[in-house]
């Protein structure tokens, strides 16, 4: 199947997840800034269609997103802050109404936020997924060009299982994904007043597992932390203070080694 090819995009990265709540959304959006404080040009695109995050990570609502019309379509200009190129469904719907809409609506909706907003130049997309297998994941696997994906997991058992079924859809060999790692989420709990204390509260070594039944790699452990608002975004590390930030740099170095183009 020939699949639409983004020419001004270089990379396009999917972060997926098995289940939601294991930080899937905040490791997408600061892999995206990590990325960009490379130097490189970077978007981000909110496809957890029912679910859309992006919007409070970055301390904007509901926002009047320009377009225009070009050869007969509706095209989209991205939102911009922070220097990554954003879009997601929560910009034109409100965060507290609910979207029901069934797996190829919500899939062909996906699909348009790659084709019909305009990107421009880019070293990376970073696409936040849905958590699960479903029908999102497979339209844009099966019609978008895709260069990696990172799968997003907790050490807990439950999480792994759900993570496994991820990283078999990925390397299914009617998709054949190219697989850039894992990332494992919540690893440890360090109390603010004892920063040298570890406690493994969901467990030991579940991303490792993952990563070597996969044959691929443990890119990073994060630990687990209070969700909070600086400056009106959520959990997004700008801060050199901050060690979180010094840990996604890292995961954004390891991307780019293993996604050169």
């Amino acid at each position: 199947m020939e699949k639409i090819e983004l020419k001004s995009i270089k990379n396009i990265i999917v972060v997926a997840s098995g289940k939601g709540g294991v930080g899937k959304s905040t490791v997408s959006a600061n892999l995206a800034l990590g990325l960009s404080r490379k130097g490189l040009k970077v978007g981000l695109v909110d496809a957890d269609i029912y679910g859309p995050s992006v919007p409070a990570m970055f301390g904007l609502g509901m926002q009047d997103v320009a377009q225009f019309e070009e050869e007969g379509k509706t095209r989209i200009l991205p939102i911009e802050k922070f220097g990554i190129k954003l879009m997601s469904l929560g910009f034109l719907v409100p965060l507290e109404k609910a979207i029901v809409w069934r797996g190829p609506l919500a899939a062909n909706a996906v699909k348009q936020l790659f084709t019909d907003v305009v990107w421009g130049e880019l070293d990376y997309l970073i696409v936040d997924f849905p958590p699960g297998t479903g029908d999102v994941h497979l339209t844009t696997f099966q019609d978008i060009r895709v260069d990696g994906a990172i799968i997003v997991t907790t050490p807990q058992a439950i999480a792994v299982n759900d993570a496994r079924k991820s990283a078999e859809m990925l390397t299914n060999e009617g998709l054949a994904i190219p697989f850039i790692g894992i990332v494992e989420n919540m690893s440890w709990f360090t109390p603010l007043n004892h920063p040298e204390e570890k406690y493994y509260i969901f467990g030991k070594g579940g991303g490792k597992i993952i990563a070597q039944e996969f044959y691929t790699t443990l890119l990073a452990q994060l630990p687990l932390i209070q969700d909070r608002f600086v400056d009106g975004r959520l959990n997004l590390y700008m801060s050199d203070k901050t060690p979180m930030m010094a840990l996604f740099d890292d995961l954004a170095d390891k991307v780019i080694e293993k996604s050169k183009k």
